[in-house]
């Protein structure tokens, strides 16, 4: 799917992940760690923490690079 850091995929992901923090991990195939981002996310929103966890999904789906 995507080459690794700065493919058009992992561009796409970390779009995905701004609207909706784990999107952008769904998109490139990492179940577990999309619903971590998203549950975290949704948790420590009610604490206006979940800013953290949004951008951390943003960057790790922009920085994600597949094991070959």
């Amino acid at each position: 799917m995507s080459t690794g850091q700065g493919s058009a995929g992992n561009v796409i992901a970390a779009l995905c992940s701004f609207f909706i923090p784990g999107l952008g991990q769904l998109l490139q195939g990492r179940v577990l760690m999309a619903l971590v981002m998203f549950v975290l996310a949704a948790v420590l929103w009610w604490f206006l923490l979940g800013w953290i966890i949004h951008l951390w999904s943003i960057v790790d789906a922009a920085l994600f690079k597949p094991r070959r």
